[in-house]
């Protein structure tokens, strides 16, 4: 697998392909679609925004990004439980054959700005790994519900339409001074956990749920 790095102002994005991919981002894209459909059990019924769904386990796993499919992670932080999430996101795309960029935010002080340079690079989904984020996230978002974001490990406290959560008791932080009722156990964040949650996360925003928060067991 070939990786291109690509200074981006303070950031430094690094393109890392999936294999096979030819991706460098520079032509015409097609608009993101989902290859196969959610299983029984994702969800009942459309949830409403800002709902908070607990899929049945594996209900995702028939759903993937179509080739071409353009993700960059946002990473902040290097505690294990960003390391997992970014471990988990960088496994899914290779093996769904992802365009993948990933822009670390190394200045806390800039995490507003680190936001906006990763939609700068018009990706069709921004992940976000580490709760470092949250409140930045909080503050960008609504602002330009043209760009869907992926908050793994977290939630934002009221989320647009354009910004899921993918997270599980114990990993439910939502921003400074919140608390939640599952609170924040960093040993709950296992590569199982991750795992499931880049997939239902990413199947439910190709799947056109979005705006929700993904509770998974």
């Amino acid at each position: 697998m070939r990786s291109r790095f690509v200074v981006v102002g303070a950031l430094t994005a690094v393109l890392l392909s999936g294999c096979g991919a030819t991706d460098d981002w520079s032509g015409p894209h097609p608009a993101p679609t989902a290859v196969g459909v959610l299983g029984q059990g994702f969800t009942s019924t459309p949830p409403t925004p800002e709902a908070t769904i607990t899929p049945r386990p594996g209900s995702w796993d028939a759903v993937h990004p179509a080739p071409g499919y353009r993700v960059v992670l946002l990473t902040a932080g290097d505690g294990p439980q960003t390391k997992t999430l970014v471990g988990a996101v960088k496994d899914w795309a290779e093996q769904e054959q992802v365009s993948l960029k990933v822009v670390t935010a190394d200045d806390p002080v800039r995490h507003t700005d680190s936001i906006v340079e990763a939609m700068d690079l018009a990706p069709d989904l921004v992940i976000t790994a580490g709760s470092e984020l949250v409140d930045a996230i909080t503050v960008v978002t609504a602002s330009h519900l043209d760009r869907q974001f992926l908050v793994l490990g977290a939630e934002i406290a009221e989320p647009t339409a354009n910004v899921t959560a993918a997270n599980w008791p114990g990993a439910t932080f939502r921003g400074a001074g919140l608390t939640t009722a599952t609170g924040d156990d960093p040993g709950s964040f296992t590569p199982a956990r991750a795992a499931a949650a880049v997939r239902a996360g990413v199947a439910s925003v190709l799947s056109g749920l979005t705006g929700i928060v993904i509770r998974l067991k």
